[in-house]
């Protein structure tokens, strides 16, 4: 091969081998920019989740104290813990306070009617505290179920979130990955560039020293 040709063949090499390194460089720095770019995504991401599963705690845990006293009451959590929420409505200011009112009423009826020693007064009286423990029961019951709801409503919150999250996630990682892949196909191009340009070159020089230009 004559100087001319060694020096066009080199200065193609030269050349190829910058190009395929200005573009390998071009490619690897946007996928390093998405890379940084994902993961502050990611990172945001959590922290949002994180942010609201702390704010709804407090609601999910109200419900779940509310479900297990509506499991104590009906003794799903065994007769012990039932008997102990009973005894805590049976044993609560409210009851002692409605019971005396209730009773004192009941007997000053009977006063003014002038049947106080009679059993029908006896029978009010019989059945009026269980009877009001019995409402008092249901109304727990009740007010204990709005907490359930509060509960429910805060863990689906919390559970929209997560899923908002993951998918968030999920979106930032195929991101990273499709950069990642991009930079990797745009390398491996631009070195089948180079070789291309080298062979056209070669081939190139070949033909013209068949043809004797040099």
């Amino acid at each position: 091969m004559s100087g001319i040709a060694t020096a066009v063949v080199a200065g193609s090499v030269i050349t190829g081998y910058m190009s395929s390194e200005a573009q390998s460089d071009a490619a690897s720095t946007a996928a390093n920019a998405q890379g940084q770019a994902s993961d502050a995504s990611i990172t945001e991401s959590r922290r949002q989740f994180n942010a609201i599963k702390e704010l709804l705690q407090p609601y999910t845990d109200a419900g779940y104290r509310g479900l297990t006293g509506q499991q104590d009451l009906l003794g799903l959590n065994g007769l012990d813990a039932q008997k102990s929420a009973v005894e805590a409505i049976n044993n609560s200011s409210t009851m002692q306070a409605l019971t005396q009112q209730g009773e004192t009423a009941i007997l000053q009826n009977a006063s003014a009617t002038g049947g106080l020693r009679g059993g029908n007064v006896q029978g009010a009286l019989a059945q009026f505290r269980p009877q009001l423990l019995s409402q008092l029961i249901q109304q727990q019951y009740g007010n204990l179920g709005g907490l359930v709801s509060i509960g429910q409503n805060a863990a689906a919150g919390t559970g929209n979130a997560g899923q908002n999250s993951s998918n968030q996630i999920i979106n930032a990682l195929q991101q990273q990955g499709a950069a990642s892949a991009g930079a990797a196909l745009a390398s491996g191009q631009a070195t089948a560039n180079m070789w291309s340009g080298i062979g056209n070159t070669a081939s190139m020089l070949g033909t013209m020293k068949l043809m004797g230009k040099f």
